[in-house]
């Protein structure tokens, strides 16, 4: 028994959804020892069904050293992972970055739990 297309096309974009996460996490704040998506720098991610992602996020502050270069090194992470089409990467400043927005993981190894 083969499974309905919408069904199937759901899982397809939930697995590409968590390849695109995985990728975020091999990026890294150049002053923090912890990645991108678990300092809860990423505020959306959106996967369609074609492969286009399109990725909302924020940095630490804006005077972050790297603030000019980090959407394209998102963008050039995510448009690594096989199945995706295209990236686009916007970075926000609004709501603002707190550490409320780590993840427990990132908490605890840079000491705060």
């Amino acid at each position: 028994m083969t499974e309905p297309v919408a069904t199937q096309a759901h899982a397809e974009n939930a697995d590409l959804r968590e390849q695109v996460i995985a990728a975020l996490k091999c990026v890294y704040d150049p002053e923090i020892p912890v990645d991108i998506y678990e300092l809860g720098l990423i505020y959306e991610l959106d996967v369609d069904e074609e492969g286009f992602v399109d990725v909302v996020m924020t940095l630490t502050t804006p005077s972050c050293p790297v603030a000019g270069q980090m959407p394209g090194m998102v963008k050039a992470a995510v448009e690594q992972v096989e199945g995706v089409k295209a990236a686009e990467v916007l970075l926000t400043w609004e709501p603002q970055w707190t550490m409320e927005r780590m993840s427990e993981a990132a908490r605890l190894r840079l000491g705060f739990m």
